[in-house]
């Protein structure tokens, strides 16, 4: 009886810290929009102007049959070098999705050329987003949306916690 008690309670902190850090993260749209992973779009900029933080994610969006997403080092992102890179982000559909995991500086371009056009960005990463305080502006909603927690879902999990523990 015990040991189902112990595993319940495990099983539920494990399901509260998940649900925690989505309510952290944040989506970006890398470049503001949708589909914003193209050549000639000021990305350096764009980058500039937000705040990435850990267990925040990134969304490519573009031509699947022009781009892709490449995550390379910093000598490669300077020289829009493709080859040894680090990590192939693409997966075909032209909507990919990355979870920044660590405190860094990531460097993604698209290669066969794209990148002396442009499409290139740096995304540094910082430990924790700080708390807003009242009556702060939001962020810009036009580049990235924030993924929370609402009252009803934490009356859900408290709700599941009780019918664990005491079922």
């Amino acid at each position: 009886m015990e040991t189902v008690i112990f595993r319940r309670i495990v099983l539920m902190v494990m399901m509260t810290s998940m649900m925690v850090k989505m309510a952290k993260s944040e989506l970006h749209y890398v470049g503001g929009n949708k589909f914003s992973w193209v050549p000639n779009v000021n990305l350096t900029q764009w980058s500039m102007h937000q705040h990435f933080y850990v267990h925040d994610w990134l969304y490519f969006g573009y031509d699947r049959h022009m781009h892709n997403v490449l995550e390379v080092n910093k000598t490669s992102y300077e020289n829009c070098i493709d080859k040894d890179f680090i990590k192939n982000i693409t997966r075909g559909g032209g909507k990919d999705v990355i979870e920044l995991k660590e405190v860094k500086t990531y460097y993604f371009l698209s290669s066969g050329g794209f990148c002396w056009n442009g499409l290139k960005v740096a995304i540094n990463v910082e430990n924790v987003a700080p708390s807003p305080s009242p009556g702060s502006p939001g962020h810009n909603k036009s580049s990235s949306c924030t993924i929370g927690i609402n009252q009803n879902l934490v009356i859900l999990l408290i709700l599941m916690w009780g019918i664990i523990i005491f079922k």
